[in-house]
């Protein structure tokens, strides 16, 4: 495996909505058709100073996580690290390619003056929550989330 990670580029981002998609426990909230939408997306995560990293194997898009960083009212004001949308392919999981993008991830998030790196991972995904654990995050905290209709 050639494994690069590095900011999404607009030719890649359908791609990266297919591995949301595939991974997603609810892709009906997802608009595949609506690229334009998630490259807006983009562009505000990095007016913010975060981004939305890919992992690319060749020339196909392996792995996606969006880097968000905001001010925290806590720490002084300090700045603090959101992943989101942490999706790798199925066919390549366990082979690097998610530790591989929380390293990236980590490193833009220091390089933004952030204090801690946070995520919330669904109750059922204890694969997941493995992976996070043997990647250097706690499990501090329960997460609690509120749908709100458009």
């Amino acid at each position: 495996m050639n494994l690069d990670v590095r900011p999404i580029g607009r030719d890649e981002v359908a791609d990266a909505v297919a591995l949301v998609v595939a991974g997603s426990l609810s892709p009906d909230g997802e608009r595949p058709d609506d690229l334009e939408a998630y490259w807006t997306g983009v562009v505000a995560t990095r007016v913010g100073g975060g981004d939305v990293l890919v992992a690319v194997d060749g020339a196909e898009v392996v792995g996606v996580c969006q880097v968000l960083v905001l001010p925290h009212f806590q720490h002084a004001g300090g700045r603090c690290c959101e992943l989101e949308s942490v999706y790798v392919r199925d066919d390549r999981r366990s082979r690097g390619v998610g530790a591989a993008m929380l390293v990236a991830a980590e490193t833009l998030a220091r390089a933004a003056g952030c204090y801690r790196m946070q995520l919330t991972s669904r109750n059922q995904r204890l694969d997941a929550h493995r992976f996070y654990r043997a990647n250097g995050f706690a499990q501090t905290s329960q997460g609690f989330k509120k749908t709100l209709e458009a």
